[in-house]
């Protein structure tokens, strides 16, 4: 017994590859095809039309009017494998008295194939991926005509193969566009915080930022902590106007223009008005603006001391161990929109246990489904259920119930950097802030402020 076996086109691999371009095997039925077989059974009166598939191994039926039972055949002794060969229509008029035919199931078996019409769908580049053919159980002849309308019937199959794959292809560039996008977005975000957690030797610092959910636009919130000299940090939180590149580029020339006046200003309102001065000579302050609090932080004996500045930015909140919480420094405009924003120097002494906290407004402005803000009070009810937590377990239920507020997410971006004495520094004397700055008690310069005083602006523990 011997097995048939198909003839095959000169070019079969280079054919085979075009079947796997079009990615159509073993797809689902489609209403575009079987309306095509649907028209071309009705167009000749016949029962059976085909959209067929010819694989290495098989003939895959991807349209099959009037044969819902036979999902594909072998492709040998195939009607279309043979067919697949030239480039014109290959007819078969009466298929028991026609040798080419006589092996083929549908002929042999009990559907009874007579009559056998099919033409080849030939891609752009010139490759015979199968047939559509019309078939009959009696013998009959075909007219000039009737090829011509299995041919162009043929060219509307190619058709919205091709209109399948164009579209694959779009969707797989656009992809991978969003995909180089959003590694673009995440980077430039990136380079807006700290490349590494920030930290201060001898303090417990946390931070956490959070994105809202704004797709590829790159949020306007920055955060940073650096060092300026042997005992002194440099505290910075902002939030710029907008979205997307242009917000990411003035965050940039905010961070760094701090960065650069931190240096020769020592007051953190002289900082911040070197801020103003160059956001209103770089752009219109319709859309070029930001809100910042700027703090320097030294240690001593027992704790440390922060001297903060804001313009536009909320407030930070200072939480001592003993569970008093108010707000710090002194409200003022927000950053280049006007010429004299007036910003106030506020020094804050932190003991043992105590912590300030700077967020930005996409904490206290999340809103849950009936529009009711997150706002300061929830805030600082957080803050006085954290009094001896460590500082990123601070940051974590801060965020964690500013997102639960919000019925859908943050709309805004999120950002929270904490600062706190460690319970450790007390007693620990001058050899914590040698330790932690690496100079020698000698030549350390430790920081010499009245204790006492509140904030003054007056938002105390009773105002919150």
């Amino acid at each position: 017994m011997t097995t048939a076996v198909a003839e095959r086109p000169p070019n079969e691999e280079e054919r085979l590859a075009a079947v796997r371009r079009y990615e159509v095997l073993d797809t689902p039925a489609d209403g575009a095809f079987d309306r095509i077989t649907a028209l071309a059974a009705r167009a000749f009166g016949v029962p059976v039309a085909i959209v067929s598939i010819v694989d290495s191994d098989r003939i895959w039926f991807k349209s099959r009017h009037g044969l819902p039972d036979v999902m594909e055949i072998d492709r040998a002794p195939g009607l279309c494998a043979s067919a697949i060969l030239g480039s014109g229509p290959w007819i078969v008029a009466d298929a028991p008295n026609d040798p080419r035919a006589l092996a083929n199931p549908l002929v042999a078996g009990d559907f009874g194939l007579r009559f056998y019409a099919g033409v080849p769908l030939t891609t752009r580049d010139g490759f015979n991926l199968g047939t559509l053919c019309v078939l009959d159980t009696v013998p009959r002849a075909v007219t000039p005509e009737e090829t011509q309308t299995l041919q162009d019937l043929a060219a509307l199959v190619i058709d919205q193969l091709e209109l399948r794959l164009e579209t694959r292809e779009v969707l797989r560039v656009e992809a991978q566009l969003r995909r180089d996008a959003e590694r673009l977005a995440d980077a430039l975000q990136a380079s807006l915080l700290p490349p590494t957690p920030p930290t201060v030797p001898g303090m417990d610092v946390a931070s956490a930022f959070v994105a809202a959910d704004q797709g590829l636009q790159i949020g306007g919130d920055f955060l940073d902590v650096f060092r300026l000299s042997g005992n002194d940090w440099a505290l910075v939180l902002g939030d710029v106007c907008g979205k997307g590149a242009r917000a990411a580029a003035l965050t940039g020339l905010a961070r760094w223009t701090i960065r650069a006046a931190a240096v020769h200003q020592f007051a953190p309102s002289a900082v911040l008005s070197d801020l103003n001065a160059s956001l209103l000579a770089d752009g219109d302050a319709d859309d070029h603006f930001c809100t910042a609090v700027f703090g320097r932080l030294e240690l001593d004996v027992c704790g440390a001391w922060v001297t903060l500045a804001t313009s536009g930015h909320p407030q930070p909140v200072l939480v001592r161990g003993s569970g008093l919480v108010e707000r710090r420094g002194v409200p003022s405009l927000p950053l280049g929109m006007f010429e004299d924003i007036d910003p106030v120097d506020d020094r804050v002494g932190l003991g043992p246990s105590d912590c300030l906290v700077f967020y930005t407004d996409g904490i206290i402005e999340s809103r849950d489904e009936a529009g009711v803000l997150f706002g300061t009070s929830r805030l600082v009810e957080v803050l006085r259920n954290a009094i001896g937590c460590d500082a990123a377990e601070i940051v974590r239920r801060v965020i964690a119930a500013a997102s639960d507020h919000a019925a859908a997410g943050l709309t805004d971006d999120a950002a929270v950097l904490v600062v706190r004495v460690p319970e450790e520094a007390r007693g620990a004397g001058i050899d914590r802030v040698v330790d932690a700055t690496g100079v020698d008690a000698s030549e350390l310069a430790l920081p010499d402020y009245a204790h006492g005083g509140s904030a003054p602006t007056g938002a105390n523990a009773d105002e919150l």
